[in-house]
């Protein structure tokens, strides 16, 4: 059985679940203005290799039901926190 998000204080705990369709598997997050810089290196054969890349978040970030399009951002920080 899974165990869904209580709110408690504002903060959820537990599983996050969209309180308007019942989602707790899918999940988008969006940032805005974003500057993603990569760098390549070109190989003999013509083809490109990554090397490293660098994004910078200058724009908002938002948190999304992926089922429903609920936003959820006011959930973005535990979002964050449960990452592993």
């Amino acid at each position: 059985m899974k165990k869904k998000v209580r709110i408690q204080s504002g903060q959820p705990t537990g599983r996050l679940t969209c309180p308007a369709c019942g989602n707790d598997y899918d999940f988008l997050e969006v940032a805005e203005n974003v500057i993603v810089t990569a760098r390549y290196l070109q190989n003999d054969d013509g083809s490109f290799t990554p090397q490293e890349s660098e994004t910078e978040i200058l724009g908002e970030i938002k948190l999304f039901c992926a089922a429903c399009d609920q936003d959820l951002s006011e959930y973005h920080s535990y979002f964050q926190e449960m990452i592993f």
